[in-house]
This record gives C-alpha cells, sequence and structure tokens, in this order.
C-alpha cells in the first residue's frame, strides 16, 4: 500500500461523504439488529414516530408535537452517529483496499508450457486471471508478478512498494526462506521462474482487500462478551423502565412516552454500543498501517493478552551479522603470520562475517601473490572453508571441526587455544579456529552486536507482565550470555522445530497465550500452534499459511509493535465502556428526579444539577447522550494513548480517569445543555 494511504487523516472529505451515505444506509432493519443496545433504540425511535402522528391526530395526553418531533429527531441523530462511527472506520478501511486494487490489476503472465511432466522453455502469454494453482510462469527484468507463489528456479530484485510501501528493493531467491514472491509486485532485475501457490481469487493480495474492507471481519470473543452483558444491561433497563409506570400511576405521575423512551435511552449504555464496531474495525486499520495484515480481528485481540513472546535470536535481539572484534594467536605463533592465514582464509567468504575479519585485519588480500589458489566453501558437514595454493592448506572454522582436523592429522590442539574458545563461548562470542596445514595458529573472535534500545523495549514488555523468550542456534553458553546482556527472561538455545514446538505447548497448557514470528517452513508447526504467529511476507509460503498475521515489512522486532497494537484495542474497548457505563450515573440524576419532582417533592434532593424543568431534563439528557458518540468517535479510531503498564495499574487508571470522568463530564454537559434549551422552553 502506498504511504499516502498509511498516512491519512481521521476525516478525510470523499471518507466523511461516503460514510454519511452509509449511515443511512444502515438504518435498515436488517443491519440494525445485529446491535442489540441501537437496535432498542431504532425501535423507540420507531414509537416516537408513531406517538408524532397520534398527537397529530388529536392524542393530547402525550405533550405538544414540537416537543415529540424534537425528541424523535434527537433519537434519529443518535442512531445516525452511531451509524458514522462505523461507517467512517469501515470507509478508511476501503479507501485502502482501492489502492491495494490498482496493483491487482489483470497482469499478463508468461505462462511455461508442460509438455508431459517436463517444462519446456516456450511460454504463452495468458491472463494472470487463468493461472492455476501448480502452474509455472516466468519474469524478467521489468515484469509485473501476475500471481502468488514460489522462486523455483533463479533470483531477482523485486519492488515490493505496491504491497509495503517500502521503497527499497529486496532480493528473492530459489530454495531457501526467501523464495515468495507476491503478485502485484514488480521485477527490476534477473529472471525467475515461480511456480503458483494460489487460485485465483484466493492469492494474499485478494485476502488482504477483503480484509481491509470489513467484509470478512467477525466478531472477536471478548467483543461478542461484551455485546452479551450490553444486551444484558439493556434487558435490565428494559424491566426498569417498564415497571416504573405502576410506581407513577401510584404517586398519581403521568410520565408520557417519550419520557419512558427518553429514559431508557440514556440509562442504557448506547456510547459503547454506538462505538463498539468502530473500536473493533479501527484496531485492525492500526495494524494494517503498520504493514501487518491480520487473517482476523481475534488475532489483534489476542495480542493484547500475550503473556509469553519467543523471539528469533538473530535480526531481532541482534543485529544480525556477527563482528570479528579480535584475533588471538597461539603460543609461539606470530601474529602477523595468524593475521595473514585468516585474510587468506577469508578471501573468498562473502558472508559478511567473512568481510569484517578482512576489515579488522586492515589488510587488502590483493597485496599477497598467491599462484593458483584453490576455495574451500563452507559446508554443513565439515563445518569450516579456507584456501588451497602451492603446498600451503589453511583451514577457517568451528573448534571442533578444527581439533578433529588436527588431531587427525597426529598434531596436538594446543591448551591456551581450547581455553580462549572456551572463554569467548562464554561471553557470548563465537570462536573461528584458524588451522595452517593441520597446526593450530589461533582463534578469530566473533560477537553478536545486541540491537540498541531493545533491552528497554523487553523491560516495556516485563511492565505488561509479558515473559520474552529467545530462539537461537547457538549453544547454551552463547545463548545465556546474550539473553542476560538483552535482558530476556529464558532463552531456547540449539533450537530445532519441534523445540519450539514443545516449548508453546508447555506454556499453553499452564494457561498462558503466546507469540511467535517466524519466515521458514521449519517455523510453520510453531506459528500454527501459537496464539498468534507472525509470518514475514518474505518467508515461504507455508510459513505465511501457518501463521494467523504476515508482516509486510518483515522486520522481526515488529511483534513487540503488534502486542503494544493488541493492548491500545483491549483498553480502547475497556475505557470507553467505563466511561459508557459511568455517564448513566449522571443521565439518572438528571432524569428521574425530573420525572417525579412534581408530585413528590421529596425528590428535590436529588436534583443535584437544579434543572430549569422536567421537560428540559429530559431533552438536556437526550441531547447529551447523542453528542457524546460523535465526540468519541476521534478517540476510538486512534486508540487511548497506549502506556505499558500492569492491569492492576491500568484499572486504577481507567476508572480514575475514565470512570471519574465518565461521571463528572454529563453532570457539566447536561447542565449546559439545560441551560441553553431553558432559553427555547
Amino acid at each position: 500500500m502506498s504511504k499516502q494511504s498509511k498516512n491519512n487523516k481521521l476525516f478525510e472529505g470523499s471518507l466523511v461523504k461516503e460514510a454519511l451515505k452509509d449511515s443511512f444506509l444502515k438504518l435498515s432493519p436488517a443491519k440494525m439488529y445485529r446491535n442489540p443496545v441501537m437496535f432498542t433504540v431504532w425501535i423507540g425511535t420507531i414509537v416516537m414516530a408513531v406517538v408524532c402522528v397520534w398527537i397529530g391526530a388529536g392524542e393530547t395526553s402525550q405533550g405538544s408535537l414540537i416537543y415529540n418531533i424534537i425528541i424523535t429527531a434527537i433519537l434519529l441523530l443518535t442512531l445516525l452517529f452511531a451509524n458514522f462511527a462505523e461507517a467512517i472506520a469501515e470507509a478508511r478501511g476501503k479507501a485502502q483496499a482501492d489502492s491495494l486494487r490498482k496493483t491487482r490489476e489483470e497482469t499478463p503472465a508468461k505462462l511455461i508450457q508442460i509438455i508431459g511432466e517436463m517444462y519446456v522453455n516456450e511460454v504463452k502469454i495468458v491472463p494472470s486471471s487463468q493461472l492455476s494453482k501448480g502452474d509455472v510462469f516466468l519474469c524478467e527484468t521489468g515484469d509485473i508478478i501476475p500471481m502468488d507463489g514460489e522462486i523455483i528456479e533463479g533470483l531477482a530484485t523485486i519492488d515490493e512498494s505496491a504491497i509495503t510501501g517500502e521503497s527499497a528493493p529486496v532480493i528473492r531467491e530459489a530454495g531457501g526462506d526467501k523464495s515468495s514472491v507476491t503478485g502485484g509486485t514488480k521485477v527490476l532485475s534477473d529472471k525467475i521462474k515461480v511456480k503458483v501457490t494460489t487460485e485465483a481469487g484466493e492469492s494474499f493480495l485478494d485476502k488482504m482487500i477483503a480484509l481491509v474492507e470489513g467484509a470478512s471481519r467477525q466478531k472477536t470473543p471478548n467483543e461478542i462478551a461484551l455485546t452479551i452483558l450490553l444486551a444484558g444491561f439493556t434487558l435490565v433497563f428494559i424491566i426498569v423502565t417498564v415497571t416504573l409506570k405502576p410506581f407513577a400511576d401510584y404517586a398519581n405521575t403521568p410520565i408520557t412516552i417519550a419520557a419512558f423512551i427518553s429514559l431508557f435511552v440514556c440509562l442504557i449504555p448506547t456510547t459503547i454500543g454506538g462505538l463498539l464496531s468502530a473500536i473493533g474495525i479501527a484496531g485492525m486499520d492500526r495494524a494494517l498501517r503498520a504493514n501487518v495484515i491480520t487473517k482476523s480481528g481475534k488475532a489483534v485481540e489476542t495480542a493484547g493478552d500475550i503473556d509469553v513472546l519467543l523471539l528469533d535470536k538473530t535480526g531481532t535481539i541482534t543485529i544480525g551479522n556477527r563482528k570479528a572484534t579480535s584475533f588471538y594467536p597461539a603460543d609461539g605463533i606470530d601474529e602477523k603470520h595468524f593475521i595473514k592465514a585468516t585474510v587468506l582464509s577469508s578471501m573468498a567468504d562473502e558472508t559478511p562475517e567473512g568481510k569484517s575479519i578482512i576489515e579488522l585485519a586492515g589488510i587488502n588480500p590483493a597485496i599477497y601473490e598467491i599462484n593458483h589458489p584453490r576455495f574451500i566453501k563452507f559446508t554443513a558437514e565439515t563445518r569450516s572453508s579456507g584456501i588451497e595454493f602451492e603446498n600451503t592448506r589453511i583451514r577457517k572454522g568451528a573448534s571442533d571441526a578444527i581439533r578433529t582436523l588436527t588431531e587427525k592429522a597426529g598434531n596436538i590442539f594446543p591448551a591456551e587455544t581450547a581455553e580462549r574458545v572456551k572463554i569467548i563461548s562464554s561471553n557470548g562470542g563465537t570462536p573461528l579456529v584458524v588451522a595452517e596445514n593441520e597446526k593450530v595458529l589461533g582463534v578469530i573472535e566473533l560477537q553478536d552486536i545486541i540491537k540498541p534500545g531493545i533491552s528497554e523495549r523487553f523491560e516495556r514488555l516485563r511492565k505488561m507482565g509479558i515473559k520474552t523468550v529467545m530462539v537461537t542456534g547457538d549453544n547454551p553458553l552463547t545463548a545465556k550470555f546474550i539473553a542476560e546482556k538483552a535482558g530476556v527472561d529464558d532463552f531456547i538455545a540449539e533450537a530445532k522445530p519441534e523445540d519450539k514446538m514443545n516449548y508453546i505447548k508447555k506454556e499453553q497448557a499452564s494457561g498462558r497465550l503466546v507469540a511467535m514470528m517466524g519466515d521458514g517452513t521449519n517455523d510453520a508447526p510453531a506459528l500454527a500452534q501459537a496464539d498468534v504467529g507472525v509470518a514475514m511476507n518474505s518467508g515461504t509460503q507455508a510459513a505465511k499459511e501457518a501463521g494467523n498475521m504476515v508482516d509486510l515489512d518483515n522486520d522481526p522486532t515488529k511483534l513487540i509493535e503488534i502486542v503494544e497494537i493488541g493492548k491500545q484495542l483491549l483498553m480502547t474497548r475497556g475505557t470507553l465502556t467505563t466511561f459508557s457505563i459511568a455517564n448513566d450515573v449522571a443521565k439518572y440524576f438528571a432524569i428521574v428526579p425530573a420525572l417525579f419532582i412534581t408530585s413528590i417533592p421529596a425528590l428535590q434532593t436529588l436534583n443535584i444539577m437544579q434543572l430549569h424543568s422536567p421537560a428540559s431534563a429530559i431533552l438536556s439528557a437526550i441531547i447529551f447522550n447523542a453528542i457524546i458518540i460523535p465526540l468519541l468517535i476521534p478517540l476510538a479510531l486512534k486508540g487511548v494513548a497506549y502506556k505499558p503498564i500492569g492491569a492492576s495499574a491500568l484499572l486504577r487508571r481507567n476508572l480514575f480517569i475514565y470512570g471519574l470522568g465518565g461521571v463528572l463530564v454529563p453532570f457539566v454537559g447536561i447542565k449546559l445543555i439545560d441551560l441553553l434549551v431553558a432559553v427555547f422552553i
């Protein structure tokens, strides 16, 4: 998506126009009944419209026609404001969907022909809509990738800005965890063959569009529970309002239908009832603006309740590239000779670690005249690399691999080198031993660089009661050192796919919710098992299918931001619910005394606000009840300001700010409206 679509204002003119139109369309009973609270307000509005017609026909016991029309109009505005809150949230999502659709235009695809089970070099140009799962297409420089798939041959530089908003191109290649490509992105260089992994209409982009439009958004368990609670409150106040009639008759106090309906509408939690859907939609919208696609609203909400966070060490906690920091020659070995051997062994090493060794040595390998060198590439089996020339063999690799090599040749692995290897490992480093002609020359120390500020972020998570777990393939000594230095609570060393899976299951068996991030096929089981599984967009199709979120930025630290977005969603819903219910206290003191004050003068002590008259009190309360909804729409869309504090501290804060505020604001608001209304009554 474009940066523009991500940073649009809360109330753009075009979005407001669309939302206003939808506000009236949503008055349909087929749509209103889904929100029990506002549906009862809708019924009250219909009843008041009938009362107005009844009064117009000559009924005199229900007050003046003008007064009843005003009450009806205010009830209608209450419904429209609530519908507008939901419509503006949906409109923001639809605006993003429109920008995404532009990347899904019908794209020509170079379909590779198949004869029998063999791919041939002939290609046929077909529309992207005709591609099926399993087809293979060719993409060359300048081509738009027509469909989601996995690269099966070649590598290419790809512009993913249409999807991620990130202008920097990325490299995707066959045979690794960076093999996945997304339809709508553009090949900038080279040539790739891609195997289609989705059917037409089921691509990642299609799912994104459906999600941001909100068409497939289902209510989350928390939202359903709150809806049931609000429906329960509504039922209670129906009973309260209905049973008020016998008391009024006993006190010989005539109460109009308008007064009954106004009392009922003011007492039920209309504020949160009108904003509930908007809060849920806005939560998914905030995740999208952070470049995270969620497969359901439940995933965002669950992220707010996470207890355990599994994070990869490389790229998340550390910068990702280990750097050479020190050279340690063995006893009796000349330091210059040792450094020369390390440089020669790293000449063909294109890894960041290899380059950092040459950088630390400060020597250009070109100064050494080597005749007919033969470079030995690193393999998982030998766990070493190096160079051979003339009668010289230099190897650089893991200490145990070099020990095996030297001892096999009848040489002794120096005790001081073994001790140095142990010290480097215990300090969180990676030791690389260098040998020449099967004789140890010394040790190179590589260190993982901890990301700046990461320990502070872990401290924020700790304050929220979230346990952080580092996942790494390092040995336990190195893992322990980095875990302590970074400030994580636990670690999984020498981690295999089943280790992650078992750790997640163990935490879940203890009643905890677990989140993790991954990008490879080997991460898929753990992503599926986790309560919140975030897959990298650059990762394999298996990982993206297993997770319930996809990070378009491929940022391993995004998991922390997702948790904060989830927390903000829950905080927003909780604070506005508190405010809404607290509102009812003030409206109770405004309307109930006004209804009975004439026949029961003793209730004068409850008329705390000293409102002008029963009619002005009812009008003031119902006007305030209506206008508070649009006033809170920006808060529902943007979310309550997030603070990393514990649950008990958060509860105290909400009760103080939104509970006390929810009681005091209506007292002030209703009194001010009453002063204005009194002028016209």
